[in-house]
């Protein structure tokens, strides 16, 4: 499956299926969030969250790309990622884009 953040496929046609997404609701664990926390008094990246938002990232693209197949799509156009805070150390992550068949 092709994955464009683009809204077109450079010198192809193809057919509008329709919007797809993907979304999961990731949190961390308490020894985690509370290394975090330290982390915090002491400045930098803080790996445990980084590490949380990349898994999550990845099963809300997964999530979008099985709807599209299940449209019968080749490739997903506009992809675009959102993400909030759903509460303390638990964050939503949704991939969308518009599912497409090329012709």
């Amino acid at each position: 499956m092709k994955i464009y953040t683009i809204d077109h496929i450079p010198g192809a046609e193809f057919d509008a299926l329709g919007l797809v997404t993907g979304t999961v609701v990731q949190s961390t664990h308490f020894g985690r969030d509370f290394m975090a926390g330290l982390k915090t008094l002491v400045g930098g990246e803080i790996t445990g969250y980084t590490e949380m938002i990349a898994q999550a990232r990845n099963i809300a693209l997964d999530r979008m790309k099985d709807e599209a197949r299940k449209l019968g799509a080749d490739a997903v156009i506009g992809v675009r990622f959102g993400s909030s805070s759903v509460m303390q150390s638990a964050a939503e992550m949704v991939a969308y884009g518009t599912a497409v068949k090329i012709r």
